[in-house]
């Protein structure tokens, strides 16, 4: 997998509804700015099909030093979910049936079997 940055994504949309790059960059970074000015005042961002963007509070907790095994007192914060929506959980789906295909296909090509069931359980 790719990692895609804001600049491609620009390029990307600048070609496809043929505008001037600079003025695609622009309206990005100003929709960009409006959803962090949002997150920034409490409010939940809805995007139907997208996604919803939504502040949540994390309570204070204990929590351990994984080095020196110490207790540590971990703040209150807020921090930012993300919550799919239906066309990115139809594409995460695609994904995962494209994933569990690819590991048959490949011991098929090796000619290996697939993993034996654990023993003692029906099939």
């Amino acid at each position: 997998m790719a990692t895609i940055t804001k600049k491609e994504l620009i390029d990307r949309i600048a070609v496809g509804i043929k505008q001037r790059r600079a003025q695609v960059k622009r309206i990005i970074q100003m929709f960009l700015d409006e959803i962090v000015a949002e997150i920034g005042k409490g409010n939940r961002l809805e995007f139907r099909d997208f996604g919803v963007f939504e502040t949540k509070r994390r309570k204070a907790r204990r929590a351990q030093n994984p080095k020196t095994l110490q207790p540590v007192q971990v703040p209150e914060k807020w921090t930012v979910k993300f919550k799919i929506g239906r066309l990115m959980k139809q594409k995460l789906a695609e994904m995962n049936a494209r994933a569990g295909a690819e590991p048959q296909q490949q011991q098929q090509e090796q000619g290996s079997a697939p993993p034996a069931p654990p023993s003692g359980q029906n099939q």
